[in-house]
């Protein structure tokens, strides 16, 4: 029973922090571009090598930017396939997927015979294809050991070769300012030269992003994925500008003839070997090593997801989807390393990973095109915590900028392009399109034109809004906090509770309770009122509020929500609702809005909730039952014991953690949201609410003085531990 259980898991664990997401963008970002690319490049660039490495990073920043706010917004396996599927529709996203996931095998396969070249400078006879067969096999057991596994053995690997990398650049000093006397003539003779080789070694840079393909299993991905992939993207264009310049600067026209033998392969160990010696041609082969290393272990992880995701949506047989009792979607791993594996046997890699660029260029382009399909559909449910700046602009280049490079690579990489996109187009037209009828944001465009949309998208990107959470900056416990309680009494009907709330809006917004009520009795006859396990939520946005306001309304014997069916005639449901929630918010922030439904949402999933709701004492208890319970703790103010600190203190005098505030106070019978000048008493109990840590602390303060209020809370958690 258990294995079938864990067969059928969907869910990926997330285990990935800040470093790991980190260390995987950039472990599979350096590599064969700065350990065997510059040698090729300069045969076509000369000095102007270094330029071009600069030149292929301007596509890469609107790119980069725009997938960070499409992870940011949708952290699902499969990135760019689950990016374009959601907002282009199925077929590109069947196009990115599949096109993506082949590019990503056959870069991972060329890193694996990549470091031949330098292992052969000491071991001329070495069998490389037997080797990188081996590692693929290895990489591929550590990604089945999980996620975890292997972003700690990649961060090992980025570590050491960072700081290898760093010790090489040292070298700069030996560089050789009279190599660079032809850098303007090589600029200026062949502009055309320079941006095919700019799009040559753009594969170099890919690694940044596709470590979105893992975004389902990061830790708060809306924090962690922006700040470690800028500043992965950063790290990438430093070392490799300043790597190649010390290589052209170094070698001089050894780098640029292709005649000279072994430095066309590991132009890296040949600048080390001059600059520092023997022993530093040996110290960048072991940095080479390290970073095809990265490049198997990451370009696994990472791709191995694509037919993960394309498997959930049916564009891929179900077997992929499979998920181990480690959460590993192992079949997608086995598939992807037996892959690499035959790649690594039967086919010229080396020659076919180079023409990977032009396709990830087109990528990048449509994904860039995939931000403003969904900022133009306006659909409040689509929240990135990160927006690209100087939008559309920022799009416009990153959609015009791959194009002009393709342009420029020449037949051969546009015609293998255009063969994955034909393999792509075959595969969903005679497969896919027969199994879903699923839309992108791209129809909530044409939606505002008159046309067609699809509403399920909607409902997705609100499921995912559930599973994120809510932000730090999110106010949901102050508004829980001074939300007032409304009881209602055996026998009254719905309307009432309507009448109750929007009196007690009335009290805080700039509108009367008459015209509260009306929309919120709009909005019930109409269907919108969100029902389930018993609990109800009723909300509207308007231009009348500067901050959410919630109502908090309980029936104990439970009321019945009418709402018209398509015919105009009412219907109530058969479930009876005991917890009503009103929500007030902003119109100018949909996505908080959206954000505190799903909180709630997620409350009244837990299957404790509506016990503790029910069986809330006094209006504390009731609001204690909605706060997240790592952000609060209760306490009894008494004389005998530590909270005698707080008797006859004024708010503002009471002395808390930083970030922490006395949100409820419940006096007797009375329970009320304390000003700066609220005078506590002994007796009083109060809620205190504030980040984790910071609770923890008031935990540790009173635990042991308060062992009986505080076990009213729930647990050890409840108070801010783990």
């Amino acid at each position: 029973m258990s294995n079938a259980s864990n067969t059928k898991k969907t869910g990926l664990q997330k285990e990935l922090g800040f470093f790991s997401v980190y260390a995987l963008a950039t472990g599979s970002t350096l590599s064969a571009g700065f350990f065997l690319l510059p040698g090729i490049a300069a045969t076509k660039a000369g000095s102007a090598v270094v330029l071009a490495y600069v030149v292929a990073a301007l596509p890469l920043i609107p790119a980069t930017l725009s997938i960070i706010e499409l992870a940011t917004a949708m952290p699902k396996a499969g990135g760019s396939y689950y990016f374009l599927d959601r907002s282009l529709g199925p077929l590109a996203g069947t196009i990115g997927g599949i096109g993506t996931w082949i590019s990503l095998v056959l870069k991972t396969a060329f890193a694996l015979i990549g470091m031949g070249a330098y292992l052969s400078l000491f071991f001329p006879n070495i069998q490389i294809i037997p080797l990188a067969v081996g590692l693929a096999f290895a990489f591929g057991m550590l990604n089945l050991a999980g996620s975890k596994g292997a972003g700690k053995f990649q961060l090992l690997l980025v570590s050491g070769l960072l700081m290898l990398l760093l010790v090489f650049l040292t070298g700069i000093v030996k560089v050789e300012w009279s190599n660079f006397q032809n850098f303007s003539s090589d600029v200026t003779s062949d502009w055309a030269t320079l941006i095919a080789t700019s799009g040559l070694v753009y594969i170099s840079y890919v690694g940044v992003t596709n470590v979105a393909s893992v975004s389902e299993e990061i830790k708060n991905p809306e924090k962690t994925l922006p700040y470690a992939v800028l500043l992965s993207m950063i790290t990438a264009i430093v070392i490799y500008a300043l790597g190649t310049m010390m290589m052209v600067g170094v070698l001089g026209d050894k780098l640029t003839d292709q005649s000279a033998g072994k430095i066309y392969y590991a132009p890296a160990a040949h600048t080390a070997e001059l600059a520092f010696g023997h022993v530093g041609k040996i110290v960048i082969t072991i940095a080479a090593i390290l970073a095809f290393f990265s490049v198997g272990n990451a370009g696994i992880l990472s791709s191995s997801r694509y037919p993960l995701a394309m498997s959930r949506d049916n564009l891929m047989p179900k077997v992929f989807g499979r998920i181990s009792n480690r959460g590993i979607p192992f079949v997608g791993v086995t598939l992807t390393t037996g892959i690499i594996v035959l790649l690594l046997l039967f086919v010229p890699v080396k020659e076919i990973a180079k023409l990977a660029s032009a396709f990830q260029l087109m990528m990048f382009a449509m994904l860039c095109f995939a931000v403003v399909a969904m900022r133009e559909s306006r659909i409040d449910s689509y929240d990135p915590s990160f927006r690209s700046p100087f939008y559309p602009w920022t799009q416009i280049i990153g959609m015009i900028l791959p194009l002009v490079f393709i342009s420029q690579m020449g037949w051969s990489p546009i015609l293998f392009s255009s063969s994955m996109i034909a393999l792509a187009a075959v595969w969903y037209f005679r497969y896919g399109s027969k199994r879903v009828t699923r839309e992108g944001a791209i129809f909530h465009v044409f939606k505002r034109l008159g046309e067609r949309y699809h509403a399920p998208l909607d409902e997705e990107l609100r499921i995912i809004m559930i599973e994120k959470g809510l932000r730090p900056s999110d106010p949901f416990d102050d508004i829980v906090a001074r939300a007032p309680v409304v009881e209602l009494n055996n026998g009254d009907a719905f309307n009432v509770a309507i009448r109750s709330a929007a009196s007690e809006f009335a009290k805080n917004i700039s509108d009367s309770a008459e015209h509260i009520s009306e929309g919120f009795q709009r909005c019930s006859q109409l269907g919108m009122t969100a029902m389930a396990h018993g609990s109800a939520v009723i909300h509207l946005r308007t231009d009348n509020v500067e901050q959410p306001e919630m109502v908090l309304v309980r029936s104990q014997d439970g009321v019945s929500i009418e709402h018209l069916d398509d015919f105009g005639d009412r219907h109530a449901p058969e479930e009876s609702v005991r917890a009503v929630f009103f929500l007030i918010s902003p119109e100018k922030n949909p996505g908080q809005h959206l954000r505190l439904l799903a909180h709630i949402a997620a409350h009244v999933e837990n299957p404790d909730f509506m016990s503790s709701w029910l069986d809330a004492s006094n209006d504390q208890k009731l609001k204690e039952s909605l706060l997240r319970n790592e952000r609060y703790v209760s306490v009894s103010v008494k004389r005998d014991d530590a909270s005698h600190v707080f008797i006859d203190q004024e708010i503002l005098d009471v002395e808390l953690p930083g970030g922490t505030l006395v949100a409820i106070v419940r006096r007797g019978a009375e329970t009320f949201v304390p000003r700066g000048n609220t005078r506590l008493l002994e007796g009083d109990q109060l809620t205190i609410i504030g980040e984790p840590e910071k609770i923890n602390r008031l935990y540790e303060m009173y635990h042991h003085n308060h062992a009986n209020t505080l076990n009213a809370v729930g647990t050890r958690r409840s108070l801010g531990g783990s």
